[in-house]
Formats: structure tokens, sequence, C-alpha cells
């Protein structure tokens, strides 16, 4: 293999220059570097707004990358066989791309580098997506963690490798492989009349990303702790769209607040805590690859959940009717802006795998069709963890009561009048965007009555916890 022939550098959630140990690794050798993004199995399966969220980021991307004299080359098919018609398009002599941590991309990810390796090709991946290896946070008897707050503070003092730079120019090949255009792949073709509704709030690219975190920092960080909580206040730091897309690096979010707490930040730490939650999810996904798909606990598959996605409370649910005002506005959060404030999330999903007794699988999936934050390892976890199904999980007599909830973090309605139209003297901009936002097929105006309840709180509450008590009374 010759020293000067080109790299092939796969890019899949690691779309940023800085903080990106392979990217540096790679400009360091001089060689030609060829970046490659793959529209493969993978990215056709996902959900209409991550999918279209995932062309914005590629869109920047490439701007990036043409910014140091480089091209990001589009290609379609199967990841291996479009790897090798490159290879020998180019003459490269190296494949590598930087780690995920999913089950499917793992098997995909070890049959192209066994098979590259075998023929001489330099395969290699690179850690990037998160701070700690998963294969390398064990409990004192070499098991995995399955309980957070030991997992914290296993990790709390460690080491976090500082961010690498951004390389200054990229070497570019004698000629550049043919490659497909963007726009021809239509990944926001899904998203319908939505994408020109959440394509006010989104925050696109690694510049982007940064001051965003720098904003935080700045201004909100010190009461992250005492208002995250608060679904109205400015007060956390929205980085999950970013992340999810490698906009940013997790090893430069997480010396951020470090510095912060240095300063004396007060709610640095908790900040912090966050950024390891997501390490945990992505611990316990790694070790049970079917934590997206399987009751983490297996106890509960004999819960008496409710799987009927079609039915009118399930669709209710999906289009903010509900009649629970914080859960109906939470919903529609997520139509106007891709996203869902973490405490809203936490009650719609209590709402409907408690209240409702529908499983979490089904808003599992409705929120990895819907979000463009949408994380498979967070997601799983989170949806898991509120059904009490998960590790870790939340006590199943925890169940959230929103008319509760809005009274103690919504308490003056400023959350539920920016997302509720119906009966609204002036509505909101926000709330009357829902209406543009959501399937036509819908039908739904701002000048319908606002929805009965669609269950009474405190029967629903009761059926759900007369269900725990027979699940428990058969085990």
């Amino acid at each position: 293999m010759s020293d000067t022939s080109p790299i092939i550098l796969w890019f899949r959630r690691d779309l940023r220059l800085s903080d990106n140990p392979m990217l540096a690794e790679a400009a360091a050798t001089g060689r030609p570097l060829i970046p490659v993004f793959i529209r493969d199995r993978a990215v056709d399966s996902l959900g209409a707004a991550p999918k279209w969220r995932l062309g914005l980021a590629l869109e920047s991307f490439a701007e990036t990358l043409a910014d140091k004299g480089a091209r990001l080359t589009y290609r379609a098919g199967d990841a291996a066989e479009v790897l090798d018609a490159l290879i020998a398009e180019t003459g490269a002599g190296a494949v590598w791309w930087g780690r995920q941590y999913d089950a499917a991309s793992r098997d995909r990810d070890a049959k192209i580098k066994k098979s590259l390796q075998a023929r001489g090709i330099d395969a290699r991946s690179f850690a990037g997506h998160v701070m700690f290896e998963p294969w390398e946070v064990e409990t004192g008897s070499g098991g995995i963690y399955k309980v957070y707050s030991p997992y914290w503070r296993a990790v709390r003092d460690r080491d976090v490798p500082e961010p690498t730079r951004a390389p200054s120019r990229l070497d570019a090949p004698e000629n550049w492989p043919e490659s497909d255009r963007l726009a021809d792949w239509h990944l926001g073709r899904a998203m319908n009349r939505g994408a020109d509704v959440v394509a006010r709030h989104v925050c696109v690219g690694e510049a982007a990303a940064r001051d965003r975190l720098d904003g935080f920092i700045a201004r909100a960080i010190d009461g992250y702790k005492a208002e995250r909580d608060f679904p109205d206040a400015d007060a956390t730091s929205r980085l999950s769209e970013n992340l999810t897309w490698g906009e940013i690096g997790i090893r430069t979010i997480w010396h951020a607040g470090a510095r912060a707490m240095e300063r004396g930040a007060r709610g640095a730490e908790h900040f912090l805590k966050e950024l390891v939650w997501r390490e945990f999810a992505w611990h316990l996904l790694y070790h049970h690859p079917r934590m997206d798909r399987e009751n983490f606990r297996p106890e509960w598959s004999d819960f008496p959940w409710k799987m009927d996605t079609e039915c009118e409370a399930v669709l209710r649910w999906k289009q903010g009717r509900t009649g629970i005002a914080f859960v109906d506005a939470a919903m529609r959060e997520m139509y106007v802006t891709g996203t869902m404030h973490n405490r809203s999330r936490m009650i719609v999903a209590s709402y409907l795998t408690k209240h409702m007794l529908v499983h979490w699988k089904v808003g599992l999936d409705w929120f990895a069709d819907c979000l463009i934050d949408w994380d498979p390892a967070s997601n799983a976890m989170g949806w898991q963890w509120v059904a009490g199904s998960g590790p870790d999980a939340a006590p199943y007599f925890r169940v959230f009561n929103p008319a509760l909830q809005a009274e103690k973090f919504d308490a003056k309605a400023r959350y539920r009048r920016r997302f509720l139209a119906e009966g609204a003297r002036a509505p909101h901009p926000d709330a009357l965007a829902f209406f543009d936002a959501c399937p036509r097929s819908w039908g739904l105006s701002p000048d319908m009555d606002a929805p009965a309840p669609l269950v009474d709180l405190d029967k629903g509450r009761r059926a759900a916890l007369a269900a725990y008590e027979t699940l428990k009374a058969d085990a």
C-alpha cells in the first residue's frame, strides 16, 4: 500500500471538523482525503423528521468541507458495495470511519472491516460519538452498569480527551469521484408541509452549534439545575439536535461545562450529569442491543399494554388532542419545533403508557418519526424509564399527573398558551403554526372546540396501578 494513496473518510453521525479524532488523524497523514456519505438502508429507514434534518446537516457539512478544499461525495446503496466501488475508482488504500454503537451498525461495520482488511485495505474505526467507550466502563466485578448513579460515580472523574482542532486544510485527490446530487435524494419528502414550519426553529451546522453552546454557557448554565424543568424557560442547551448529527462533539460540550463548573456556575455539575445520562443510554444499548425493541426487564412482557397504533385514542394522542392541556401542548411543540422539552417528554410518555395503557413502543416509534433530535439510545431508555420496564426505571406506581405537573412547571400557562389555539382569543403564532405543520389528513383547524379529556386522570391512574398489581401477583 502506498503511503500517498487516498483515504476514504466515511462520515455518518459525525458531521463536523473539530473534535473529530478520525479527521484529525487523517489530516495529519498528508494523504489525499475523500469524504463520503452513503445513503444505505440505515439512512433510508430513518423517520420523516430525522431524515429531513439529516439532509440539512449534510448540506451544511458539505459547505464546511468546501471551505477546506474538500468535497463531500454522496453515494447510495449497500455500504460495502459502495466502498468497494470507491476504492476501485480512486485507488484508495484506506477506509476510516467513526464508530456507531447500535447493533445494526456494529454488525455492518464489523463485516466491512473484516472484508477490507482481508484485501489489504487499511480499515479503521475511531472513537468520537461518546466520551467513554461502552466496553471500557465496568463495575468492580467486571460487569455492566444498569443503574445510572453508580455509572456517574464511575466516570465523573475520568479524563476526557481535549477536543481535536479543526484541520486548516484537507488535501484533495487528483480527481474527485462522481457524486450523487443531495437534492435528488429528497430526504425531506416525508416531511411534506411540516418542513417549512420546523425550519424556523432549527440550528444547523458546526458553527451554529458552537454558537448555541457558547450562548448557553454564557447565559443559562448557572441556573440550569433550578430552571431546566420549566418548558417555557430558555434554560436548556438545546444541543441534542446538534449532537444527534455530530455537528458538535460531546467532548467539546463536556469541557465547556467543566470549565463553567470550575468558575463556580451552580448548574454546571447537573449539566455534566445530563451528558453522562446520554453516555449511560449508549452504554446500555451497546450491551443490550434489543433495548429499543424489547422490554429491558423481561417480566414486563406480560404487562397488558395495548398495541393498536391505529385506534382513535392513539390518534388523538398523536394529534395533541387528548384534552389534557399539558400533554397536547407538548405534542404540538414537537410538530412545530421538531423537538420537545424533556419534562414534557416524560409527561406525554407517562400519559400514553400509564393513563392510556398503550405500549411504550408505540410512543417510541412515533418519536422516531417526528423528532429532529432523535437518538436511538436516549429515546429507548427514556421511554422504558417512564414506562417502568427499563433499567433504573421510575417505579411504575410513579404516574405523572399532567394537571399537577402543569401547576408546578407551567404555573402561568405560558407553555400551554404558546402551543394551544382552540378557545384562545388571540392564539400564539406557534399555536397556529401547528395547523400548518400537522398532516392535512387529520382535518384539524384552530377554530375547532377544545377536546374533552380522553381519559379521566384519576381513573386512568387507578387502572394503571391495578394492572401493575396484577402483574406483580402473577409474577
